[in-house]
């Protein structure tokens, strides 16, 4: 069995979708999720469920346990949880109560890219 049908029924399941419905959302045929089960799947089908599901190709191929899209230094998994980086910037404060701004935004998700980078959880 391929991994793709796995992780297809596992992301359906979280968004509380069957994978019937999931293939009316995409405008596929019955039964075009579950013959990821028997064969493997066209580059562009493959790209159309990742961007319904906003994770990464390899992530649906079984070739990383992160979901998060390839590049992105806006995620993290930490102990088996995707953390939006951004965020969680965005909804920290400065010292006197104010919101930060897009710099402040850019950095903080910067320095917390980079240290999940070093701890190898990314």
């Amino acid at each position: 069995m391929f991994p793709t049908f796995e992780k297809v029924r596992e992301l359906a399941r979280k968004k509380g979708l069957s994978l019937n419905q999931v293939e009316e959302k995409l405008g596929y045929s019955k039964n075009t999720l579950y013959s990821l089960k028997r064969q493997k799947v066209s580059s562009e089908r493959l790209q159309q469920i990742a961007d319904y599901f906003n994770v990464s190709t390899d992530y649906l191929l079984g070739r990383t346990d992160n979901p998060a899209i390839a590049g992105s230094d806006e995620f993290a998994q930490v102990n088996g949880q995707i953390i939006d980086l951004r965020k969680a910037a965005a909804n920290a404060m400065l010292f006197d109560g104010k919101p930060l701004n897009e710099d402040d935004i850019d950095f903080i998700t910067s320095v917390l890219s980079a240290h999940f980078k070093s701890k190898g959880e990314r």
